[in-house]
This record gives structure tokens, C-alpha cells and sequence, in this order.
């Protein structure tokens, strides 16, 4: 069985940076891009890298929400 141009062990190999696959998940975390930039973003990211960045920006996010709301019925705020 051939490897096909395109296919996942090329996808695994693209040399994208972790600050910009953050980023992209960044934006996509606000629902805001550009179509070309996502072009641009799937030629370039490897989508391991991807998910592991969304994983860790997911949970980052829950954990500031309820850091948030913690604080504000700690602080009488919510009363």
C-alpha cells in the first residue's frame, strides 16, 4: 500500500509552530477567519498539533470560567 500525496503522514509532517497552531486555534476559538487564512492554515498545520492545542485551549478556557465564577461569589459580587 502506497502512501498517497496528501495523506495523513504528510498532514503529520508539516513544520507549523506551536504559536501559530495556537493561534489558528485561537481564531477558530472566536469563529473569526479569513477563508484564505484557513486555506493557508491547512496547508501548514499538522493536525496532531491541532487537537492537542485545541485539548489544552478547551481546558484552559473551562478552567478560567469557573476561576471567574469562584471569584465572584466569593467576592459578594452575585448577592
Amino acid at each position: 500500500m502506497k502512501s498517497q500525496p496528501g495523506g495523513l503522514k504528510d498532514a503529520a509532517s508539516r513544520p507549523a509552530s506551536p504559536l501559530q497552531t495556537f493561534r489558528a486555534v485561537a481564531w477558530s476559538f472566536f469563529g473569526i477567519r479569513r477563508s484564505a487564512d484557513h486555506a493557508q492554515d491547512m496547508q501548514r498545520l499538522n493536525p496532531v498539533h491541532v487537537i492537542v492545542a485545541g485539548v489544552i485551549s478547551a481546558a484552559l478556557f473551562v478552567l478560567a470560567l469557573v476561576l471567574l465564577v469562584r471569584w465572584v461569589i466569593g467576592s459578594g459580587v452575585a448577592s
